[in-house]
């Protein structure tokens, strides 16, 4: 199976990578990201040769809500959860960029130990991380439990209807958008186990960040926030170990290596992945990022793999993250 991961499609290059690519479609699209509009993908179709069929996956879940009540209900209550949830994770994080944002600025005593108070920081922001993903994990695992989606009839109707589109499908290609609506409606419809999981996949924007094993939102710009990354959710888990970071340039402060060097340390043995307008990463079929593939090292400096020889050895020596557990049954 191959990947290939691009940066925001501002300027649509698909029919360029398909035809390089020799894929001859028909091309499975996943907009579910873009919510109300994901059927508005006439100039999609146009660049994917006009050989697309869209799963439609968004207005197959609200179709869903709509016969199955109880589900909805259940549904926006988990929302609601892991809503709350997310907020407390900010404020435990915001605490910790506040006490960075202090430390940074001190210039008396020792360096030496000012380093090991930054360590000592990262190791907060992880075990943060850590505890947040295990509640959330925690919440969705209660809510698959209580509410099989298998003996959902609604869910199992379009399952199948799904599974049928992607049959005899060449390529699956997965659009950006709304994140929390394109991750519950691939987790809805099984959308892995159905075929994206042997399928070459063409992905940008939000559709790549749903491919790791966790996903990190961003915007250290924001005026809301606790103003650095933060993780919100397991993924599909089809690219463990990766840390994928849409449109990094506009969204993250890339010029401040300090900054950029916590992040790869704080996801490290993951992989710090931006992808600006333009890239295009080619994963190959074990997985693995080429050595031109940009990543951010612990100097901070975003630059190709093989010059990123300290977060290449952490990521070779170190326990890769595994594929998502995320229930899809």
């Amino acid at each position: 199976m191959s990947i290939v991961l691009l940066g925001p499609q501002r300027r649509p290059s698909l029919d360029k990578i398909v035809t390089a690519l020799g894929l001859p479609g028909p091309f499975v699209t996943i907009t579910a990201g873009w919510q109300e509009r994901e059927k508005d993908d006439a100039d999609l179709d146009r660049h994917l040769l006009e050989r697309s069929r869209n799963l439609h996956l968004w207005h197959r879940m609200q179709h869903v809500f709509e016969v199955d009540p109880e589900y909805a209900l259940a549904h926006h209550a988990r929302r609601a959860q892991l809503l709350e949830l997310q907020g407390l994770y900010q404020l435990g994080l915001s605490h910790t960029v506040k006490f960075l944002e202090e430390l940074r600025h001190r210039t008396t005593g020792s360096a030496g130990r000012r380093e090991l108070a930054v360590q000592d920081a990262i190791g907060v922001f992880r075990g943060i991380d850590r505890q947040h993903i295990a509640r959330v994990r925690e919440i969705q695992g209660r809510f698959y439990a209580e509410y099989p989606p298998h003996e959902r009839p609604a869910i199992v109707q379009h399952r199948q209807e799904v599974a049928a589109l992607m049959a005899d499908a060449s390529a699956v290609v997965l659009a950006g958008g709304h994140v929390v609506e394109l991750l519950d409606a691939l987790h809805l419809f099984n959308v892995t186990a159905t075929g994206l999981n042997r399928l070459p996949i063409i992905a940008w924007s939000a559709g790549a960040m749903a491919l790791t094993s966790q996903v990190v939102l961003f915007d250290e710009h924001a005026v809301r926030g606790p103003g650095c990354a933060e993780v919100f959710d397991q993924g599909l888990g089809v690219l463990p170990g990766l840390a994928l970071f849409p449109a990094a340039r506009q969204r993250l402060r890339t010029g401040d290596k300090q900054n950029m060097g916590l992040l790869a340390r704080r996801f490290a043995p993951s992989l710090c992945v931006p992808l600006d307008p333009g890239a295009r990463v080619e994963i190959g079929d074990d997985g693995s990022l080429p050595a031109d593939a940009p990543v951010v090292d612990f100097e901070g400096t975003m630059g190709p793999l093989a010059d990123a020889v300290g977060v290449r050895a952490v990521s070779e020596g170190g326990e890769r993250g595994q594929a998502g557990d995320q229930p899809t049954a």
